[in-house]
């Protein structure tokens, strides 16, 4: 084993160790179910803040956004940007605080949790429902974060690829079941402030390698259609096509995946005081613009530096995922310090992981044990009890995740995409008719999420393969029509109980 080596695994076996510390620094805080999945309601403005959005970003900024910038060039990664930068603002501006004072007021800890007690569903059909579509997009998202944890590994020391997600996995396992919602989000502030420092050291060390701004600048503007909004480039037949309106549209429409994302959502009520969402809103926003953007700066820096011969060229935009792991370990040839670097920035990859899937683990579990178990079919437990259930779904669902993403060739871009969809389409809408429309009824409820979440599948595998037109982010439709749905259903079936309005009102 190298020197380079030696420091790189030195340096991801602290940040591994810390984050382990963590969970076990609030093992023994969490006691009630209140606790465990939602923190008690503690949380600052800064924590959540850069926990929601580093739970948000997830593998894919250190990797799929780079990746898809350096083989496509600035359209499709930018116009995907923009979409999620404009989701991020809104979502903190109009779901964010009435999403807190709603929850609270109804003593809801979970997003099912929220919607069934804000319809006063007692049949438990839309709290069982809104559960299993968590299961459903949520073990194929953390799977996304396995693979990019395996691909890592794989690419750093040519490992196997099933044993490094399995590791990794074991740790967001062991600091998510021990700490709780707490431990998650303190391990997601420290997370994002490791995803930060690794994305300005791959930016200066990346350009310096690649001979320089002008050089990046020079090698993207002669491949035609690179630096283009509206066309998409193919590095390796040179060649680019058009990039038009329906592809902007429909890659904008990932923002809209933000008002249905409930590792995000809890993060909002988890907050101590809701008045403190402006600074939230701030400092998240400004975090995510800044971060996104030099990701994509990172995706052509990378493609200077094949350019030039500092690092291989990749031959699908799959294996350009990989982009960071190999100007790291360039950067760890560079001496002593460099590959402690180096270190550090594949700790941010791993951070981005984490980040994500912790938060994951703990939306599924909770789905199982509070809302399926005691909300649907009314076992009784105790406190702990319930936090023994949530942390044995919190290994189950994990297995299930490493299982999905065993095959190295899939793509974190390509998974996450399909599983913002899902939760978009099922939840976005609804999220909104919730907050601010009173006549929206139980009925419209369940109509908008199933109608949503079927869309998703529908969509991607029968409609969207026909090209053109019907060429459409599968979130975009699936919304429309989640919405459509809630406003017919709630007309034409029963209007809500006057108390349920007059409750909608008092918030």
């Amino acid at each position: 084993m190298t020197s380079a080596e030696i420091c790189i695994i030195a340096a991801i076996a602290v940040y591994l160790l810390g984050m382990l510390l963590i969970g076990f620094m609030y093992c023994k805080r969490n006691n009630s179910a209140g606790d465990f999945y939602l923190g008690g309601r503690k949380l600052g403005p800064v924590v959540v803040a850069l926990s929601t959005e580093a739970s948000d970003m997830s593998s894919w900024l250190l990797m799929g956004v780079p990746g898809l910038a350096y083989f496509y060039g600035m359209a499709d990664a930018t116009w995907t940007v923009i979409g999620l930068a404009l989701g991020t603002y809104l979502n903190w501006l109009i779901v964010a605080k009435r999403l807190r004072r709603y929850s609270a007021s109804l003593g809801a800890i979970t997003i099912p949790d929220f919607f069934s007690r804000r319809y006063r569903d007692k049949s438990g059909l839309i709290e069982g429902i809104a559960a299993l579509i968590i299961i459903i997009f949520f073990i194929p998202y953390t799977a996304s974060g396995f693979a990019a944890c395996g691909k890592l590994f794989t690419n750093l020391f040519d490992v196997n690829y099933m044993s490094a997600m399995i590791i990794s996995a074991a740790v967001i396992v062991a600091y998510c079941a021990m700490g709780g919602f707490m431990a998650a989000s303190v391990t997601s502030l420290i997370q994002s402030l490791v995803m930060t420092a690794a994305l300005v050291i791959i930016l200066v060390f990346g350009i310096d390698q690649a001979g320089g701004w002008s050089t990046v600048i020079d090698n993207a503007k002669a491949l035609p259609g690179y630096l283009d909004m509206s066309h998409s480039t193919d590095i390796v037949s040179k060649s680019f096509s058009n990039y038009g309106f329906v592809s902007v549209v429909s890659t904008l429409a990932w923002g809209l995946g933000y008002f249905g994302m409930p590792h995000i959502l809890n993060h909002f009520m988890a907050i101590e005081d809701g008045e403190k969402l402006t600074v939230s809103r701030r400092i998240g926003t400004v975090w995510v613009v800044i971060s996104m953007t030099v990701a994509i700066i990172i995706g052509f820096v990378g493609y200077a530096m094949s350019n030039v011969g500092a690092i291989a060229p990749f031959e699908t935009a799959s294996d350009a995922e990989a982009i960071l792991v190999r100007i790291s370990s360039l950067l760890s040839k560079s001496g002593f310090v460099p590959a402690l670097l180096a270190g550090l920035v594949l700790a941010g990859i791993l951070a981005s992981t984490m980040s994500t899937a912790d938060a994951q683990l703990l939306a599924s579990a909770s789905s199982i044990s509070h809302n399926i178990l005691k909300g649907v079919f009314h076992i009784e437990l105790t406190n702990k009890q319930e936090m023994r259930v949530a942390r044995v779904t919190v290994f189950v669902v994990a297995v299930l995740g490493v299982l999905l993403a065993r095959n190295p060739e899939s793509s974190v871009f390509g998974i996450v995409s399909f599983a913002w969809a899902g939760f978009g389409a099922a939840f976005g809408a609804l999220m909104l008719f919730s907050l601010f429309w009173k006549r929206t009824n139980k009925y419209g409820a369940l109509a908008g999420m199933v109608s949503g979440g079927v869309t998703v599948f529908i969509w991607k595998y029968l409609v969207r393969p026909l090209g053109g037109s019907w060429d459409v982010y599968e979130l975009l439709p699936a919304f429309i029509i989640s919405a459509l749905s809630i406003v017919v259903v709630s007309l034409i079936t029963a209007k809500p109980d006057d108390e349920i309005v007059e409750e909608f009102k008092s918030i």
